[in-house]
């Protein structure tokens, strides 16, 4: 009779030993949401914005520069004077037309009267045949020398005007090749005009770049300090050789538009990409392999929970791996910490940063 509560506080301490195991934690993971790539990216590059159309002025003539009137980034008008040369020479020269301009009207006038009385004593039958000759030959000869000293006088006013350099159209000064006290020489590189209203974003390509890009290309221009300002462009021109220093391709693209903010010198950053056949790009840490077999864990949005599927990878780099099938767009596929998952397991996700 003494064994019956051994015997129960054995069966209560079977009891106690037999208790289920406590449930799995909770494990975080990272994950990617599966989204199909339809363009790959060929680098980004960065450049400036440009004006397409710019000049650069010279003097008609030799002289001294004396005087700049405005500075660069200045925004100028037509006929805007520019620069002047010292018009102390071309003055000079004109005063001196002028003189012998006078000079020879004077002449014109004695020889026109000389030959209207030369012509009225020989038609009184008075004057000589050979003095009425000489009369008109003197006019010809006159004249003749007043239409040189015309000329004359009408190149020296030229040449005081070529002393002004003005603007040939509105523009923005983007550079001066000299100084005020400079001599120059007739034709010589000066002041270069750049017209603001047609613009276009300009970068220095690889020559290995240049040599492999498609048909298609895409080219997306940034604004660097605002990369939400961007527009997409179009190839105008690229240099036909490449630098020798730095083994690049000057190329000039066409914008589809214009922001304001895309000012003359804004630095800018252009990506290149090219249409290509869908794809799905995942990050190398989703991969997991079993047995020789890769696979991916997906993570089901209402329960959870993870599930391992198997998938075939078309390639694969360092830090990434392109998958030809096995998931699909929208799928949560884990991107970190896959080899201590179990199948069914719960999980919370916590967003990666993007890739």
């Amino acid at each position: 009779m003494k064994r019956l509560p051994c015997l129960l506080l054995l069966g209560v301490l079977s009891a106690c030993s037999k208790k289920e195991p406590p449930p799995e934690p909770v494990r975080p993971v990272l994950f990617v949401d599966v989204q199909p790539i339809s363009q790959e990216s060929l680098g980004r590059f960065a450049g400036n914005i440009e004006a397409r159309y710019e000049s650069t002025l010279g003097f008609r003539i030799s002289g001294r520069i004396a005087r700049r009137f405005v500075d660069v980034g200045s925004e100028v008008d037509k006929d805007t004077l520019l620069a002047t040369l010292d018009p102390t020479d071309q003055q000079n020269n004109l005063r001196a037309s002028q003189g012998d301009l006078s000079r020879i009207e004077a002449q014109w006038i004695n020889s026109q009267a000389n030959a209207r009385r030369q012509q009225e004593l020989f038609d009184r039958g008075v004057g000589a045949q050979a003095q009425l000759d000489i009369a008109l030959t003197d006019l010809k000869t006159t004249r003749s020398s007043l239409e040189q000293a015309q000329a004359a006088a009408r190149q020296a006013q030229d040449q005081l005007g070529y002393s002004e350099l003005r603007a040939d159209h509105a523009a923005v000064v983007t550079h001066w090749q000299v100084e005020a006290g400079q001599v120059v020489s007739a034709g010589q590189e000066v002041v270069t005009l750049a017209r603001p209203d047609i613009k276009e974003a300009v970068i220095d390509l690889p020559d290995s770049v240049v040599d492999q890009l498609p048909a298609g290309v895409e080219f997306k221009v940034a604004s660097q300090l605002a990369p939400q300002i961007n527009t997409l462009a179009t190839l105008r021109e690229i240099e036909p050789q490449a630098d020798r220093t730095t083994r690049t391709r000057r190329a000039r693209l066409t914008l589809s538009e214009t922001p304001d903010a895309f000012r003359l010198g804004t630095a800018i950053s252009v990506t290149i990409s090219s249409a290509i056949a869908t794809r799905i790009e995942l990050p190398i840490g989703a991969l997991q392999e079993v047995d020789g077999k890769a696979q991916v864990w997906i993570v089901d949005k209402q329960s959870q929970t993870v599930t391992p599927r198997p998938v075939s990878i078309a390639s694969r780099t360092a830090d990434s791996m392109v998958l030809s099938s096995g998931v699909q767009a929208g799928e949560r596929v884990v991107s970190a910490g896959v080899n201590s998952l179990k199948p069914g397991q719960k999980v919370k996700v916590d967003e990666e940063s993007p890739r």
